[in-house]
């Protein structure tokens, strides 16, 4: 009796097996996937890739949730946080099928991929239409331990005025509508605080970063250092409309970043602000300059365990840098020297920028002023003491050593690779650090 039910659990579990492979239908040999390391790292920490924000078609973006899962899970991605507008994956929701020709194309795409008994079908007046799954339905089929990962979260999108606050909420577990304020600074503080307070009541780690200042012109710098709350933001994005290089008039992000850090540090006596890098990705079907593609930007968040908890618990810590290529095998503060390990591919060259902003340093602000001689409502001008390079090398380990009067160092290398899909043209892969504190 013993073997029979035991030959029974064998056939059932091999029956089982068989179906979820046939269900995940991979077009690629699994030879050919990306080799990726366990759930839990038995000789330490490892870094883990991620994009923290992506839009799919239960918002803005023009593909099906597990489509783009699968996309980042077959281009060597750990984790993937799906970012819709003031919501979270869940409830009824169905979408036209063939209503223009990229729907048409991913609605063909996706019964390729998945099959078409995993589609849900309908016809309302006289349209043909695709039911979108939440993200309960669907994770089991693109999860895998150890192998990649779904975190929560949602984007806060909201605005002042003319100008766009968003905000992105990882490892959430309740959808939340943003609160209005009057001003940016109190719009970012307050959805903040609402992040905060559920976290407070669900128990769950979590983080929020504010993304893409320049879009729109949104944010300026003053208006994020004086925001104690604010522990994170997107220096690189790779929305093809979010300017991250500023202009002749509005500061880079990465400017900005060197501003926050030097004002919050030497005379607010606020902790650093970390940097993200994310793809901020709505168009998964035409690849190539000015789309909204992923693969441009991503964190490389070093944990323990592939959970959504140990990844957020080391980001809050600081433990992660990020990149559009550039690869670290270790980055960290030891004693008095910060040291880097770069991942050097064979015939790439690089170069280590360490960039500090020295205290005693000038961090008063002047106007930047229009045509008619009157403040413009944009980040000031600082000295150029803020944010400035103070060493430069071009070895694969490079280090530098603090000297004490530095209020933060942050490394930024950067490769004379070009990148595969650029946000801009003529960009190469590079790599930013965290700022450390001496």
């Amino acid at each position: 009796m013993n073997r029979v039910r035991a030959a029974g659990v064998l056939a059932l579990t091999v029956a089982v097996i068989s179906v979820t492979l046939a269900f995940r239908g991979s077009d690629k040999p699994a030879a050919d996937l990306p080799t990726l390391p366990a759930t839990s790292a038995p000789d330490g920490p490892k870094f883990w890739r991620g994009n923290l924000h992506t839009h799919t078609l239960w918002s803005d973006g023009d593909d099906f949730p597990e489509m783009v899962a699968d996309w980042y899970k077959r281009n060597g991605y750990h984790f993937l946080c799906l970012t819709e507008h003031n919501l979270m994956a869940d409830g009824e929701k169905w979408v036209d099928s063939d209503s223009t020709p990229v729907r048409t194309k991913a609605t063909a795409k996706y019964a390729k991929r998945f099959g078409e008994a995993w589609l849900d079908r309908r016809q309302k007046d006289g349209k043909p239409q695709v039911r979108l799954k939440a993200m309960r339905e669907y994770r089991t089929a693109v999860e895998e331990p150890g192998r990649f990962l779904m975190v929560s979260g949602e984007e806060v999108t909201h605005k002042f005025k003319a100008k766009p606050i968003h905000m992105n909420a990882i490892n959430l577990r309740d959808p939340l509508k943003p609160i209005d304020a009057d001003g940016v600074e109190e719009a970012i503080r307050v959805n903040m605080k609402l992040v905060a307070e559920q976290r407070k009541k669900s128990g769950w780690p979590g983080l929020t970063f504010l993304n893409h200042p320049n879009f729109g012109w949104g944010v300026r710098a003053e208006e994020m250092f004086a925001v104690e709350e604010l522990g994170f933001f997107e220096v690189f994005n790779g929305h093809s409309g979010v300017r991250n290089y500023g202009d002749a008039t509005h500061a880079s992000c990465e400017r900005i970043w060197d501003i926050v850090l030097a004002v919050r540090l030497g005379r607010l006596g606020l902790p650093v602000v970390y940097g993200v890098a994310t793809d901020d990705s709505h168009g998964y079907h035409e690849f190539g300059l000015g789309k909204t593609n992923p693969g441009r930007g991503w964190v490389m968040v070093r944990a323990a365990y592939l959970t959504p908890d140990a990844l957020v618990r080391s980001m809050i810590a600081g433990d992660f840098y990020f990149s559009s290529g550039v690869r670290l095998t270790d980055v960290g503060k030891k004693n008095d020297t910060l040291s880097l390990k770069i991942d050097a591919e064979a015939g790439v060259k690089y170069k280590t920028e360490f960039i500090a902003t020295m205290k005693g340093a000038d961090l008063k602000g002047q106007p930047v002023k229009g045509p008619d001689d009157q403040p413009l409502d944009v980040t000031h001008r600082y000295s150029d003491d803020i944010g400035q390079v103070v060493a430069v090398s071009n070895d694969a380990n490079p280090t530098y050593k603090f000297t004490g009067k530095e209020l933060y160092v942050r490394a930024r290398v950067t490769s004379d690779k070009p990148h595969p899909n650029p946000y801009a043209k003529g960009d190469t892969e590079v790599a930013w650090t965290q700022p450390f504190v001496p």
